[in-house]
């Protein structure tokens, strides 16, 4: 028996002095209304009401008892109705995780729907391994790499490039790779996946295919801006993506080569859990980040910062 629906029937009988009333204010039958109280009624070993052909009136025990639930049933309904107004408005918190390097595409964004939304609390969770956004109680996530698995909600955003890059100073002293083949002769850098602990190898287009090329790591990292960082300070040459390379390309920190080598089968992804009662805030949070960051040229690599022909190796 669902006691707290039997016991709401009951109060709202003993208001309205009439089993068919209440029937039609829940949507159901006069019968089913008449069995949720005699259900109640034998539960707790005590008559509610006096039933004659003409009227149901409370016993003294089921006075008793409606002026003890009462008080809770009250508590109850605010409870709801607080619930409800929280959900239907624009006010309350929303957790969203992403990866470390994800926020530079979503600081400005997310900078402008709390501008718009100040009433809104947004706690961004930085972490780069997989997130259970059900036991973390996430609302939305943000991935780059592989369209998110599991029951959830995922949805493209724009497609990620990785491209290979070096310093201006790493390609006067040691030249540049022509080819693949000469990617052997170089000082690479490699990045070391934080789950399973193995170096990953490059994926480059070769003959119009994804092709995953094993490459001399001198230097390897499990954070991307630290890879970055160590091709920018000439370690050598790197397999970079594009949200980390575009900036340090524009200030002529990197350069970018062999742009038929480069890939772009990798995406940035938003998604969340399948539910069908989502929060207003979340769904409008949603909503603004799909319309600003949907087929974002903002970390695309033109074809202007590729160096138009790499010099031979020495």
């Amino acid at each position: 028996m669902d006691e707290l629906r039997a016991i709401r029937i009951f109060a709202q009988a003993a208001q309205a002095r009439s089993f068919a009333r209440v029937a039609t204010d829940e949507g159901i039958s006069p019968q089913a209304v008449s069995k949720a109280i005699a259900q109640l009624e034998r539960h707790l070993g005590l008559r509610l009401f006096h039933r004659t052909t003409r009227q149901n009136a409370l016993t003294e025990e089921g006075l008793a008892f409606l002026e003890s639930v009462r008080p809770g049933l009250d508590v109850v309904a605010a409870a709801i109705a607080r619930v409800r107004t929280a959900g239907e408005g624009m006010s309350g918190p929303i957790r969203v995780s992403a990866a470390h390097s994800a926020r530079k595409v979503l600081a400005g964004p997310i900078n402008e729907f709390c501008v718009a939304h100040p009433e809104l609390r947004i706690e961004l969770l930085l972490e780069d391994g997989p997130t259970d956004i059900v036991a973390e109680k996430i609302d939305v996530g943000f991935r780059s790499g592989a369209m998110p698995r599991g029951q959830l909600v995922a949805r493209p955003l724009f497609p990620i490039q990785q491209v290979l890059c070096a310093s201006p100073a790493y390609a006067r002293a040691h030249g540049l790779p022509r080819s693949v083949s000469e990617l052997a002769l170089h000082r690479c850098t490699a990045f070391r996946h934080s789950g399973t602990g193995r170096l990953l190898p490059w994926e480059l287009t070769v003959d119009g295919e994804i092709t995953r090329v094993e490459v001399p790591a001198h230097f390897c990292t499990n954070d991307p801006e630290a890879e970055v960082e160590a091709v920018a300070g000439g370690q050598g040459i790197g397999l970079i993506d594009a949200i980390n390379a575009v900036g340090p390309l524009r200030e002529g920190r990197l350069i970018a080569f062999l742009p038929e080598l480069a890939t772009d089968h990798l995406g940035f992804f938003i998604y969340y859990a399948q539910r069908q009662n989502m929060p207003r805030r979340v769904r409008a949070f949603i909503d603004f980040m799909i319309a600003r960051l949907l087929g974002s040229t903002d970390f695309h690599i033109p074809a202007a910062l590729f160096r138009k022909r790499a010099g031979r190796a020495r």
